[in-house]
């Protein structure tokens, strides 16, 4: 049961996109520009996954953290080209599939439905 419902007048399947574009937008607002590096970049992984998990309707999440760390202190600020993320929102009977990275050809980092 959804105690919110009563104030989104939609269907089931754009609620499920909605929250799917909330989770996605709240990911990347928070963590661009965090320090990553070979050593930690797991734990920022997992930490972007767990605080999103128990989030609603949250059915998956799958981070993906791609670095080439050639900086001279170690370490690189998290960019928005390093992100590959894929999220699955169910909402009742409704699944939706959304995706998070950087498309070359935009010079962007897209927020999109896969399915």
């Amino acid at each position: 049961m959804d105690p919110a419902s009563k104030y989104f007048h939609c269907t089931d399947r754009e609620r499920a996109i909605f929250e799917a574009g909330i989770k996605l937008g709240a990911i990347f607002h928070q963590y661009i520009g965090t320090p990553v590096n070979k050593d930690n970049v797991n734990t920022v992984k997992k930490a972007m996954e767990d605080s999103t998990k128990i989030q609603p309707f949250v059915e998956n999440i799958d981070v993906n953290i791609n670095i080439d760390n050639n900086s001279s202190f170690n370490y690189l600020s998290l960019n928005c080209k390093m992100l590959d993320v894929k999220l699955t929102i169910k909402y009742n009977d409704q699944e939706v599939k959304a995706r998070m990275r950087y498309i070359e050809e935009l010079n962007y980092p897209l927020m999109y439905l896969e399915e």
